[in-house]
């Protein structure tokens, strides 16, 4: 399969609302690969706090992995989280995002995100910052989708209906894909 085939779903959303275990559930369901967030790894590196420069070397580190992992893919690629998370951290971090972040934004989009909704418990990580600020993060998000228009569904629920509401998300996508084809033959 040609890489401009494969179908990218992003998974995405605020602190603690189950990115990972959402993106390697629907790998498996699918039976393809699934790209893990660069910076949780960057993170675990790092000895003092992160600066503007790691958020630089954090998005490159995104798209590097990303486009080492889209030629193992079958058919769909699951992405656990994009370099959107760059911009809304800078943002809240910095005040500003780098640019090179803001250049690609529009360009590297995805054909579906899954918005996971703060409807989990927080779990507490040492690379988690912000449990006070979830509604917060939640606006953030949806104002980042809606002005790159994406297309994307939140996703509710706990423990299994929240993976079937992925799945239910990401095959009604692909039937109204299927759906598009026919009617443009």
């Amino acid at each position: 399969m040609d890489k401009q085939d494969i179908i990218k779903i992003a998974i995405v959303g605020p602190e603690s609302t189950g990115k990972s275990a959402m993106s390697a559930y629907l790998a498996q369901h699918y039976q393809t690969v699934w790209v893990p967030e660069f910076a949780r790894g960057y993170c675990e590196q790092l000895t003092g706090d992160c600066t503007f420069q790691d958020e630089i070397n954090m998005y490159y580190g995104q798209l590097a992995l990303e486009q080492e992992l889209l030629p193992k893919a079958n058919k769909l690629l699951i992405c656990d989280t994009t370099f959107i998370t760059i911009k809304i951290w800078s943002d809240e971090m910095f005040g500003r995002a780098p640019q090179e972040v803001l250049d690609q934004l529009p360009k590297h989009t995805y054909d579906l995100y899954l918005l996971l909704n703060i409807d989990l418990p927080w779990q507490d990580d040492p690379l988690r910052n912000f449990p006070t600020k979830r509604e917060h993060f939640m606006a953030v998000w949806h104002q980042e989708l809606k002005a790159l228009n994406a297309n994307y569904v939140v996703i509710s629920g706990i423990g299994q209906p929240r993976y079937d509401a992925a799945v239910a998300a990401i095959e009604g996508f692909l039937d109204s894909k299927t759906e598009d084809s026919i009617s443009d033959l």
